[in-house]
Order: C-alpha cells, then structure tokens, then sequence
C-alpha cells in the first residue's frame, strides 16, 4: 500500500515490467493532451501517444520513461501505465531513433512502399517523441 501522500506505480509493456514504486506525481502523454496525477486522482481511463512518463519520487528523484502508445488506468491509490512499448529515457537510443524517422519520412513520400501511410505516420511520431525526451534529458543534465 502507498503511503498516504503517495501513488503507486506501474510502467508495463509486453516486454514485461519497467517500473514499479512509489511516487508524489506521475504525468503523462494522454491522448487528449498531457495529464498529471496526484495521490487520490479521480478514477481515469484513457489510451496514451508516444511521448513521456515522468514519475516523481517521494526522494525527490524525476524517472523518464519513453512510451510509444498504450492506455493509463488511474485509481486513487494507484497509476498503470500499459505501453504498447516502454523504455527507460536512459536506454533510448537516438541514432536508432533518426535512423526511424528518415525510414517513415521516407516512406511517406514512396506511394510504392510496402509500408501504409498510417503505419509511417505512427513511426514517424514515436520517433519524434523518443528524439524530444532525448533532446529535453540533455538540457535537464547539462
């Protein structure tokens, strides 16, 4: 169980568990906009685009998760994030990160490819949303 000014915590994907703790604030990429969410949030269901988890710790210490889509589930003790896929924003990799970007810009110009628009377009964004945490943890560090 949480503590009382806390939430628990879980960043999931179908690679298995990425996170699980405590934490005064969690915010994240909602699909309507970004949310944040204190403990005793008001009960949420909504699906998730690519971008950034950021969890507050009851330490003070900002975990960075990169999400590429899925759904958070809000209870008043407890946040699930279910990521279609989710990475620690220490393991993004930003040269695989470019390398599929210029795949989808690409794609989106060759009518041949055998990708569809719709599949370049969503490759495109979680690339862009993988280079904005890279570029935003680089300004945070130096």
């Amino acid at each position: 169980m949480a503590e009382p000014h806390t939430i628990q915590v879980e960043v999931v994907s179908a690679e298995g568990e990425i996170f699980s703790g405590s934490a005064t604030m969690v915010f994240a990429p909602a699909s309507q906009g970004d949310i944040g969410v204190a403990p005793r949030h008001a009960p949420l269901l909504s699906m998730l685009k690519p971008g950034e988890v950021r969890v507050e710790t009851p330490a003070g210490e900002e975990l960075f998760f990169f999400v590429g889509g899925g759904a958070i589930e809000v209870q008043p003790h407890r946040v699930t994030v279910l990521a279609d896929t989710a990475l620690r924003a220490k393991d993004l990799d930003e040269a695989a990160a470019l390398a599929a970007k210029q795949r989808a810009e690409e794609a989106l110009k060759d009518r041949s490819s055998h990708i569809s628009q719709a599949e370049a377009l969503a490759e495109l964004a979680r690339a862009a949303a993988q280079l904005k945490l890279i570029a935003k943890l680089r300004k945070v560090r130096g």
